[in-house]
């Protein structure tokens, strides 16, 4: 008598119910997931340590993306020349008595970029100044 031997059954994998499982997951994250944007430049802001402020005088924020593009009160300037920087800056401080300047840098911006603004405040009569920083993250217990 010849008996045939049995094969064994090859695994069968169903990826249906996986990619199902993955679909779910992908439209709750869209669904829950905010967007917000502080400015219109791109930037990450560098990490520091330190207590917020209570009251805010009257202010000018100047953003300094990575690339070194520059943005006055979230509206682009075109070009990135000191003189340029510096009218502006008198142009937005028109008006205004003790303001503040925030510069808000990304963290890979250039030195030079950041010392340009430095330069235009200085031109422009802005002698307060600050430097935006997120709240550096919790270390872990």
């Amino acid at each position: 008598m010849k008996f045939s031997r049995r094969r064994p059954e090859e695994p069968e994998i169903n990826l249906i119910p996986f990619i199902d499982v993955l679909l779910v997951i992908l439209i709750f994250l869209m669904l829950t997931t905010t967007y917000s944007r502080f400015t219109e430049l791109q930037i990450t802001l560098p990490a520091a340590d330190a207590e917020k402020m209570r009251e805010r005088p009257a202010e000018i924020i100047v953003a300094v993306a990575a690339d070194g593009r520059y943005a006055i009160d979230r509206r682009p300037v075109e070009g990135r020349s000191v003189e340029l920087l510096a009218s502006e800056l008198r142009a937005a401080a028109a008006g205004r008595s003790e303001v503040m300047l925030i510069i808000s840098a990304d963290a890979m911006a250039a030195h030079q970029s950041v010392v340009n603004v430095l330069d235009a405040a200085r031109r422009a009569g802005l002698p307060r100044l600050t430097f935006a920083a997120q709240g550096a993250p919790a270390a872990p217990r």
